[in-house]
């Protein structure tokens, strides 16, 4: 393979600009770049709006038909931030017990509406698991199926009272979207009827 030509290769912390093939511009600084895949790594402003944050791009350079060097770099770049491993680790093996959890809802035989009762009391308290078909909040408040406020049982206290809250509001949202979710389809028969 051939050496690099001018315009083919982009130093860490240039700023360049981009256009891809569906006519998008993309502009931001280059964090990587990879010679052999032609794939270019880009920090672009957030598209949050948030000005602590960043959007990262990768961007296939076969699918770029304009690339410009608004503002080459040629220093050195600066070292790169430390990564904190262990909690990389953390967040890695909570996501692996997260899944796991869902895996096995699934294979218990866990109905649809048990399993987002459980992704929704997760949100709020990581304190939850399954036993069998049971859902098991703070080892003080069993749920069971077909899962609804009068099915919470445990100790009287505030554990119970805030996964019963919890649980409401759950069931509350769910029949609210499915409200809305209804409307939009009788409206979409609606049109579709006047339109014939």
């Amino acid at each position: 393979m051939a050496a690099p030509g001018p315009g083919e290769y982009f130093n860490v912390g240039s700023h360049v600009s981009c256009l891809t093939c569906l006519g998008q511009r993309l502009q931001g600084e280059v964090v990587a770049f990879d010679y052999q895949s032609k794939m270019l790594t880009l920090k672009c402003a957030s598209s949050s709006g948030k000005p602590n944050l960043s959007d990262v791009v990768l961007i296939n350079l076969a699918y770029v038909s304009e690339v410009d060097i608004i503002n080459d770099r040629t220093e050195t770049p600066p070292p790169l931030a430390s990564l904190n491993v262990s909690k990389l680790a953390n967040r890695a093996r909570t996501e692996k017990e997260d899944k796991l959890s869902q895996a096995y809802a699934i294979s218990a035989g866990v109905s649809v509406e048990g399993q987002q009762l459980f992704q929704t009391i997760h949100k709020t308290i990581k304190d939850c698991k399954w036993q069998e078909k049971n859902i098991i909040v703070m080892d003080d408040v069993v749920i069971s199926p077909p899962y609804q406020v009068e099915n919470c049982k445990g100790k009287e206290g505030s554990a119970l009272s805030h996964v019963r809250k919890i649980v409401e509001k759950h069931f509350r949202d769910v029949e609210s979207q499915k409200s809305v979710q209804r409307s939009q389809a009788q409206q979409t028969q609606k049109d579709s009827t006047l339109s014939s």
